[in-house]
């Protein structure tokens, strides 16, 4: 199953896909998923805010020049999943890379992160390559050379197979 805000993507085949409109829907829609899933892997993460009172229409020009907007955090979608065997998250970094991951891997309660530098003149967004680290809860690093996004998802799935394997799972 794939969980996702509206892209302009057609969606992939032979894939169930599921959308969502706002970080609450995609945190009810993950964690429905999960009582019947064994992995869940995040590849991409919600805002960290949003609007606590969204504007019912369009805020004009004149209209925002002295107003503020008050934020609120959206759920962390990640830590809150509980019951899979396996949880890979995902870390888009632009500086501290692998102390920002670690913690991340830490903080979520994952088995894997994998660990993207986002910064400017990585080449990592409209690319079809990608360079990660991939970092697993037992403190191993595993620093992937440049490779295809395709490649990528391989090598994580791998490492999710050989976990699968380590917790009696049959794969």
């Amino acid at each position: 199953l794939l969980i996702t805000a509206p892209t302009g993507l057609p969606d992939p085949a032979a894939v169930e896909v599921q959308q969502v409109e706002s970080a609450q829907d995609m945190c009810q829609a993950v964690i429905s998923a999960c009582g019947s899933s064994d992995v869940v892997i995040m590849a991409a993460a919600v805002a960290d805010y949003r609007a606590a009172l969204p504007a019912e229409q369009k805020i004009k020009k004149g209209a925002a020049e002295s107003s503020s907007i008050q934020l609120v955090r959206n759920p962390d979608i990640l830590a809150e999943v509980n019951g899979v065997k396996v949880k890979v998250g995902f870390a888009a970094e632009t500086e501290d890379l692998l102390s920002n991951a670690r913690s991340k891997l830490q903080s979520k309660g994952a088995d894997l992160f994998v660990a993207n530098d986002v910064s400017e003149g990585q080449g990592i967004f409209g690319s079809d390559t990608n360079k990660v680290t991939i970092l697993d809860a037992s403190g191993g690093v595993e620093d992937l050379p440049r490779m295809t996004k395709y490649q990528v998802a391989h090598r994580i799935l791998d490492r999710v197979v050989e976990l699968l394997k380590e917790k009696g799972q049959r794969v």
